[in-house]
């Protein structure tokens, strides 16, 4: 079994516009789907994913009722599992919220860059504690992002800080931090915060991803692919060409994710 813990998918009007504008703002990556729910199943198919935790962003406060109502439609689909999104300046976050929970949604992401926060701020906290008593997941974006310039959001220091207002399990996208190997061995490694493994093939040096495995556990790592940036196949690569025993292969590919999302 396979899940996928770090996909993307978008209405299908606004799909052809939001992937172009998304990949030339990363400076021209090439995308792997045209951005549609359909899509990303044809090549979970093709790549052997039973699963995909499909994660949406509220990168306005206006869009925010839209993206979930879709990620409430999108979490009906056989296949997927769909998180919200919240976005920090909107009056009514803490109500959506609650809104997402009832409607059976698990989790929640935030995009620091594009939602313009730094992950420890203090006014992000009365979102975090809600989130908390909710028992939802919070997906972080981490690290650096390409369509961005730094000073970056939500680095290894600010996600621990952010850590502390956070009772429910927290996800570090991209092996804890995009771009962050280092700090995020000397930082997050050890903490209880799980990494998703997403947009790790070709941008994660070999040896840093085995110190990651091998500091932190392979119990706080979940397999990703940032579909549709990433092919799930691109990142088996990676990770099979670790040095890790079947059993924690199996935990990372679909065990952790199964426990967390109560599967």
């Amino acid at each position: 079994m396979l899940i996928d813990f770090h996909t993307h998918a978008f209405p299908p009007k606004i799909a052809a516009g939001a992937i172009s504008g998304l990949s030339h703002a990363a400076g021209g990556l090439e995308p792997q789907t045209d951005g549609t729910v359909s899509s990303l199943k044809e090549q979970m198919a093709a790549d052997g994913v039973d699963i995909s935790v499909v994660l949406s962003i509220a990168t306005n406060p206006k869009q925010q009722t839209n993206v979930n109502n879709f990620a409430i439609q999108m979490n009906q689909e056989p296949g997927i599992v769909a998180f919200g999104s919240v976005h920090p300046d909107s009056p009514s976050a803490l109500e959506e919220l609650e809104r997402l929970k009832a409607a059976g949604i698990q989790g929640v992401k935030l995009h620091p860059e594009y939602q313009n926060f730094f992950a420890d701020e203090e006014r992000m906290k009365p979102i975090y504690r809600k989130i908390s008593e909710l028992g939802l997941v919070t997906v972080f974006h981490a690290g650096q992002d390409y369509g961005f310039a730094p000073p970056y959001h939500c680095m290894p220091q600010a996600l621990l800080g952010a850590k502390k207002w956070l009772d429910g399990p927290v996800v570090a996208a991209h092996w804890g931090g995009l771009g962050c190997g280092e700090e995020v061995l000397r930082t997050l490694c050890g903490q209880d915060i799980y990494f998703d493994l997403s947009f790790g093939y070709g941008t994660m040096p070999k040896s840093m991803a085995q110190a990651i495995l091998d500091a932190h556990g392979p119990e706080r790592l979940l397999f990703g692919s940032d579909m549709p940036w990433h092919r799930p196949q691109w990142e088996l690569r990676l990770l099979n060409s670790l040095d890790l025993s079947p059993a924690d292969r199996e935990a990372i590919c679909f065990r952790n994710a199964q426990r967390l999302l109560k599967l």
